[in-house]
């Protein structure tokens, strides 16, 4: 055995295991203050400074306990990433409300595990249950967490792709890809780059996705769809599936579900549905014709980090058949976990119940449904959001944000200077500024919008992102955060505006 030093059993471990209200009263005013949000340009002016406090050595003492929480709440807190400030529109994530992070701390505290005899293990189930509901989708379904969407995707990708080698006598999971066989995903242009990635890693291949052209509206093109199919079948490869969106993350838009499940149905293709963004406004009533034929498919993701607001980390996948899910990802039994008497059942689903020892009952086998073995429960985030603010909640926060969008868009069309690219069928709405008086070219448009979008970068309090609509770039703001007031819509058009003009008329001085 290699000399390894002075072993002391005796000695005590030198990290603090109690104390968590002390601890918590420690960072809680830091906390408080970041959530005012009153400078989203602070930590990156102020990034040379903080850095240089945080990126030392690695320390051969301890610091101790006190002197450790007092550096997050002064160094690390106060220079955190704003996505949950009121004027954060950019990505289709945000920060999580208050129940939602007093969750999340609770889990890694009393359940840092999904699995056992816990209320955390229960509420998976349960909030699960809560989350297919919410969204429309039918009863019985096999769901899973996992860290968001593009996990999320993998997940029901393989499980679409086990079902299609099956077709042909191939257990995937089993004995892997065989070589002479050329398989493909059909997912339209404008869907999530996850897609690609779930392919790569499936061994599908990037190439291996088919990307299916979209109409004037982002839409996918259901002829081009079938077009294409066709031609595949003739070649002799393997559809695997069809991916249809439940909301682009570049517009929102939302395919004609209905028609690609007619054609997923014709040819005897998987239909998955990447409701990711979108899939909880099939819920709202008024809402819910946009999304027909959902019901149809035979998986789908929605991520709770999203339009839920549980913080980043919550993604979730259903499947119509566990034991597809099971048969592509579980995993060779370890006799360290059958020891602890977890029985295992074919589809990965819970085993004998127990009065005993927590993990004789290690309740639903996720391990076996998923490429997570140890996994912190997400179920409770989704549990106490929808326990918080329910279905109606959830739905006025949803018509809400949509009405954001569509008063953005109806402002650009109104005003002289603004154009917008899109009409909104979610809560995106891509917009941009045009010169008055001025003829300029498609490329000096595009530019003067992306120099607007540094500014507003730069200089106010909002955050909107940029996107592509039919080659003409666009200021995105995509509305999800509970935070976001009608106030910030109409600053953010009025910004819009202001930093427009002045750009042009600077120009104008520069070229007379």
């Amino acid at each position: 055995m290699p000399n390894s030093g002075t072993l002391d059993p005796v000695t005590i471990d030198p990290a603090e295991t109690g104390r968590t209200t002390d601890g918590a009263a420690l960072v809680l005013a830091s906390l408080e203050n970041w959530l005012k949000y009153t400078d989203l340009t602070e930590p990156a002016r102020g990034r040379k400074q903080w850095a240089g406090m945080l990126d030392l050595p690695l320390p051969d003492d301890p610091a101790g306990f006190e002197p450790a929480i007092a550096e997050l709440a002064q160094h690390v807190i106060p220079n955190g990433l704003p996505i949950g400030a009121p004027g954060f529109n950019g990505f289709i994530t945000t920060g999580p409300t208050t129940t939602a992070a007093l969750a999340q701390f609770a889990a890694a505290v009393a359940g840092p595990q999904r699995y056992g005899v816990s209320a955390f293990n229960l509420l998976e189930e349960v909030s699960l249950r809560w989350l297919a509901e919410l969204c429309g989708l039918p009863a019985g379904l096999q769901g899973v967490y996992s860290s968001g969407g593009s996990t999320a995707n993998i997940l029901a990708l393989g499980a679409a792709r086990q079902a299609a080698f099956e077709t042909r006598g191939i257990d995937i999971g089993r004995d892997g890809l065989p070589g002479d066989v050329r398989a493909v995903l059909y997912a339209s242009s404008e869907s999530h780059h996850s897609v690609q990635r779930a392919a790569a890693v499936l061994g599908l291949g990037r190439s291996g996705v088919r990307a299916v052209p979209v109409d004037n509206r982002q839409r996918l093109d259901v002829a081009a769809l079938e077009q294409l199919l066709q031609a595949d079948r003739a070649a002799g490869a393997l559809p695997v599936a069809i991916v249809a969106n439940a909301g682009t993350t570049n517009t929102g838009a939302v395919d004609p579900i209905d028609a690609i499940a007619d054609v997923a149905e014709r040819y005897e293709v998987w239909l998955h549905i990447d409701g990711a963004y979108g899939l909880p406004a099939a819920g709202v009533p008024e809402l819910a014709p946009l999304f027909t034929g959902s019901d149809r498919a035979q998986s789908w993701i929605v991520d709770p980090h999203k339009w839920l607001a549980t913080g980043v980390g919550c993604g979730a996948t259903f499947v119509r058949d566990a034991r597809l899910l099971h048969d592509a990802f579980t995993q060779t039994p370890a006799t360290y976990l059958a020891a602890g008497g977890a029985p295992r059942t074919d589809s990965g689903t819970r085993g004998r119940q127990s009065a005993g020892w927590a993990f004789q009952d290690f309740g639903v086998h996720y391990d076996d449904l998923s490429m997570e073995l140890s996994a912190p429960p997400r179920g409770v985030l989704v549990w106490i959001v929808l326990r918080e603010i329910g279905r109606q909640g959830l739905q006025s926060r949803i018509r809400q944000h949509i009405g954001f969008a569509r008063r953005l868009t109806d402002i650009a069309v109104r005003h002289p200077q603004l154009q917008t690219l899109i009409e909104p069928q979610l809560s995106i709405a891509a917009v941009r500024f045009l010169p008055t008086g001025q003829q300029q070219a498609q490329a000096e448009i595009d530019e003067l919008n992306s120099e607007i979008l540094n500014r507003i970068w730069r200089e106010t309090p909002y955050y909107p992102t940029s996107t592509v609509v039919n080659g003409r770039f666009a200021i995105r703001p995509a509305y999800i955060n509970p935070r976001t007031t009608i106030e910030h819509v109409d600053g953010l058009a009025a910004a819009i505006v202001r930093l427009g003009d002045e750009l042009t008329t600077g120009a104008r001085r520069r070229h007379p």
